[in-house]
């Protein structure tokens, strides 16, 4: 086992004193164990003390010309650099009273001159290896803090990359990709900040549910595992028996979070965002959305921010059944769903970062995105054409 540098090298003390018997009797009585500085009085002894490698103990006297010993302890204290140094008085001034401000000023030991030698050499080791102490805990706890820290990393890494797996699962059945993902995940969230301080949302969007809103939002089309393949590959338009099986992947996904709710004995911020956007991302403003055509503010507003995001993949996004829409379509075609299909307010903030949107689209775009303008209605119901949609 090695020996730390540290603990070989002799520590230093500072004496502070405007005697030079005293500093000569301190000196002889120290020289041979600790490294030595002398100050001959406190304002010597602040710019001392200040610089690095800073002593590991003070001896100070009190009664000093310039700046008494009182006024130095003071003033080491009150300096963050010097604040942990221990100082001990040596000093004539016996009084209890003294002793007793000597003390309150942060010093860790008063000792009355004419000093014993022994006492001195016994308290200042005392001291000195109770500073050892002090920063061996310090390390201690700083190595124990990086280390929880990186632990916390790890699993919180494990977890991203958990529910990443889950969301492609579902996703990959449906051809999309894990791009899909991670854009509806960025275009949730610059939603949400956009949102962030606006009278409606400010209480619900914090920085900590924004954080939360951005993890969970991969899980909103979960439910898809549980769509037959007829369906959710079929290349062309459902008919009303495939729409409402469609239509189901919305329930299986929230049932599949609440199942993890009950195994975990409770639910958190994470589980019930993620719950709301699988169950209710394709609900609509004006009521007209499923599973439970909820209406306006009874729409959670994770699902909300969802729905709009989800809309504006889908139109960009070459589906099995449709090619991809421009960034100028998407948008004209989303603006149509203000007050219907959309919150108006989140709509109007879409129409102020939708240069994100389109950045975001352009940093995690697909291979083989298309530019065709006369596609088929997308599987939200918003497309030029009056016609059927697949699952909105």
């Amino acid at each position: 086992m090695s020996i730390p540098f540290d603990s070989l090298r002799k520590q230093t003390i500072l004496i502070v004193d405007d005697t030079p018997d005293n500093i000569s009797l301190l000196s002889a009585l120290l020289k041979d164990k600790y490294k030595l500085k002398i100050a001959t009085n406190g304002l010597k002894a602040l710019q001392i003390a200040s610089v690095a490698p800073c002593p590991d103990l003070i001896l100070l006297d009190v009664m000093m010309p310039v700046l008494d010993g009182y006024e130095t302890c003071r003033r080491l204290k009150a300096a963050p650099e010097t604040a942990d140094i221990p100082v001990m008085f040596l000093t004539a001034k016996t009084q209890q009273e003294d002793e007793e401000i000597g003390l309150s000023l942060g010093a860790v030991d008063y000792i009355p001159k004419p000093i014993s030698p022994a006492i001195v050499l016994a308290r200042v080791a005392t001291q000195l290896s109770l500073k050892k102490a002090r920063e061996f805990l310090k390390d201690q706890n700083t190595h124990l803090e990086h280390l929880v820290e990186q632990r916390t990393r790890e699993v919180m890494q494990m977890q991203d990359a958990t529910i990443l797996a889950m969301a492609s699962l579902a996703e990959t059945r449906d051809n999309e990709t894990g791009n899909h993902i991670r854009r509806t995940q960025a275009y949730v969230a610059a939603l949400a900040r956009k949102l962030q301080h606006h009278a409606r949302f400010a209480e619900v969007l914090t920085e900590e549910n924004i954080h939360l809103l951005f993890k969970s939002a991969p899980l909103h089309d979960i439910g898809k595992v549980g769509v037959p393949d007829r369906i959710l590959l079929k290349p062309g338009k459902l008919d009303p028996d495939e729409f409402e099986i469609m239509k189901m992947h919305a329930v299986y996904g929230r049932d599949a979070i609440i199942a993890v709710e009950k195994h975990l004995g409770g639910s958190n911020g994470f589980l019930a965002f993620a719950r709301d956007i699988a169950y209710c991302h394709h609900e609509k403003w004006d009521g007209s959305g499923y599973p439970q055509g909820l209406k306006g503010d009874a729409i959670p507003l994770a699902a909300r921010l969802m729905a709009l995001a989800d809309v504006y993949d889908a139109l960009i996004s070459r589906r099995v059944y449709k090619p991809a829409f421009s960034h100028e379509e998407a948008a004209r075609i989303i603006r149509q769903g203000r007050g219907t299909h959309f919150d108006p307010d989140v709509l109007d903030a879409f129409n102020e970062i939708e240069h994100q949107f389109r950045e975001i689209a352009r940093q995690y775009s697909d291979n083989g995105h298309g530019k065709d303008k006369d596609a088929p209605e997308d599987d939200n119901g918003l497309a030029p054409q009056p016609v059927t949609s697949r699952v909105a």
